[in-house]
């Protein structure tokens, strides 16, 4: 390949096609790949009724084939089956049987997209890579450090879920779309003729296309020929009192409401999970309610790990408005974090991600 060739992550949406475009445009060499991650005629019970939208189908690869000829880039399919399993798939059911609700996204971006990928794309001479993520990327001459930033477009903001990225990967990465709304990037594809100019986005996890964690979990272990551990359990509320029975805690994430299968005057929520009992604890909407969390596994993006107390806005949930609060570092992997006002529906494994207007500075997983 010609030096300095761009790896572009195509995954058959608009985003990634504008990418492409955007950069053979310019007069980039640019390839195109696909990573195949997940086999989608596994677990054909799971097949939703009608179109799907979910990403890294087989008709995103179609797609993605179809935009790389249009513009006249080379084009391939990477398999990482194998280590989207072992890396993202295993892990999301050890998380939810485990009474935590993961982010398989995350995972996904930091041990496949910007993992192995890169060693993928250098492996046929790109050096860099680039993704149709709503990021942005600038390099600060003081620190010494890539910093990522906010999308432009709030709306589509993804840095929620990149915040495991290194510095040695960003120092690699394109976010071209970064300083672009949504629109103007449809407008774009308009513009340059892309055969997905007008596909919708892809909004559900790849590997549980009806949205169902739960059944998807079920079905896995059917498939892989493995008894479920014992799984039954008691509904209990705060106070500790039983008032029910469950089909297991992987049924459950803190703050649920619906399927809880109680019926009260007031609703009823989700409180905690607690796997080494069994035991779902459910409560009032004030039970979820909370000062102060733990955050595990920080990865610092734009920062060097601080050495006291810092102020930031974090988001505990993608669409959760980031509340101000204290973080205190106990170690530069590990901190406590404490609201200014009690946020709701602190869930253990999800992400916690630390802002200070636009800049990212970390993230982990909360405990």
């Amino acid at each position: 390949m010609p030096e300095g060739t761009i790896a572009v992550a195509m995954s058959g949406g608009v985003d990634s096609s504008v990418v492409a475009g955007m950069l053979a445009r310019r007069g980039e060499n640019v390839i195109g790949l696909t990573m195949q991650l997940w086999n989608q005629r596994r677990l054909p019970e799971l097949a939703p009724d009608g179109p799907s939208g979910r990403c890294c189908s087989l008709d995103d690869v179609y797609d993605a084939r179809r935009v790389a000829q249009h513009l006249g880039i080379p084009y391939y399919v990477v398999n990482f089956e194998e280590q989207f399993e072992r890396q993202v798939v295993k892990p999301f059911i050890e998380d939810y049987l485990a009474g935590r609700t993961p982010i398989p996204c995350t995972l996904c971006n930091n041990f496949i997209k910007f993992d192995q990928f890169l060693e993928m794309a250098e492996g046929v001479g790109a050096r860099r890579i680039a993704t149709g993520h709503y990021a942005r990327l600038n390099w600060n001459e003081s620190s010494g450090r890539f910093e990522m930033r906010r999308a432009a477009d709030r709306a589509k903001d993804q840095t929620y879920f990149l915040f495991g990225l290194t510095q040695a990967q960003l120092a690699r990465t394109l976010f071209p779309l970064g300083g672009f709304q949504k629109a103007e990037a449809r407008q774009l594809a308009r513009e340059l003729g892309l055969p997905t100019s007008e596909k919708p986005d892809s909004q559900e996890i790849c590997f549980v296309p009806n949205g169902d964690y739960a059944g998807f979990i079920d079905a896995y272990f059917r498939e892989q020929g493995l008894a479920p551990a014992a799984v039954r359990g008691e509904l209990v509320t705060t106070d500790g009192r039983v008032v029910g029975e469950h089909s297991g805690v992987h049924h459950f994430t803190v703050g649920q409401r619906r399927g809880i299968g109680i019926a009260a005057r007031e609703p009823l929520y989700v409180i905690a999970t607690e796997p080494a009992t069994r035991r779902v604890v459910i409560g009032r909407n004030d039970d979820l309610l909370r000062s102060a969390m733990r955050v595990r596994d920080i990865n610092w993006v734009s920062i060097a790990p601080p050495a006291a107390e810092i102020r930031a806005a974090v988001k505990i949930r993608n669409k959760h408005a980031a509340a101000e609060a204290v973080i205190r570092p106990i170690d530069a992997s590990r901190a406590e974090v404490r609201f200014d006002e009690p946020q709701r529906a602190v869930t253990p494994g999800q992400a916690a991600v630390f802002y200070q207007d636009d800049l990212v500075l970390g993230g982990g997983w909360i405990e």
